[in-house]
């Protein structure tokens, strides 16, 4: 499921970036960790077994299309520094699973799973606000022209009128 899932949300990084740019690439990260939020709060509180399963493999499925859908982003964040970055955020990972092992070991487990899908919530709130030098945000479709190897804006013209500029010319 992990291959499958996280190939899917990376795929629909790319499908979304490619209609909407960058602002696509956040609707999906934001509409992935939404559902991730919403289905752990779900889960936890689920009263039969069948339903429990049902949900966590849906849980499942957006936690790791939303991992997918990350390293959609990751490229355009620094390109000079795309490891270091990549690495910051697969470490990111690693911290929410010992945070949320610690709440797990010390409070009632559905307590536990509410701190988590609220913590999930606030994440995909919070990736609105994600606003990257040269690139649309989920708020604005404006898009500079930018290098893909440095990250440095090339034009202060969006992209759509630096390219009729360009195709102006020849």
């Amino acid at each position: 499921m992990n291959l499958f899932a996280r190939g899917a949300g990376g795929v629909l990084s790319d499908n979304l970036g490619e209609s909407m740019g960058m602002q696509g690439r956040l609707v999906a990260q934001f509409a992935l960790l939404l559902g991730e939020g919403v289905s752990v709060l779900i889960f936890a509180n689920t009263d039969t077994l069948a339903g429990a399963v049902f949900v966590l493999v849906l849980f499942s499925l957006f936690v790791q299309a939303a991992e997918g859908s990350s390293y959609g982003i990751v490229p355009y964040v620094n390109p000079q520094h795309m490891g270091s970055v990549t690495g910051i955020v697969g470490a990111g990972g690693n911290v929410g699973a010992v945070v949320f092992g610690l709440c797990f070991r010390e409070l009632n487990y559905n307590i536990a799973f509410r701190i988590m899908g609220i913590c999930v919530l606030v994440s995909s709130i919070l990736s609105m606000f994600i606003n990257i030098e040269g690139y649309s945000s989920f708020f604005s479709k404006k898009e500079m022209t930018v290098d893909k190897e440095t990250g440095k804006v090339l034009s202060d013209l969006p992209r759509s009128t630096e390219t009729k500029r360009l195709n102006s010319v020849t």
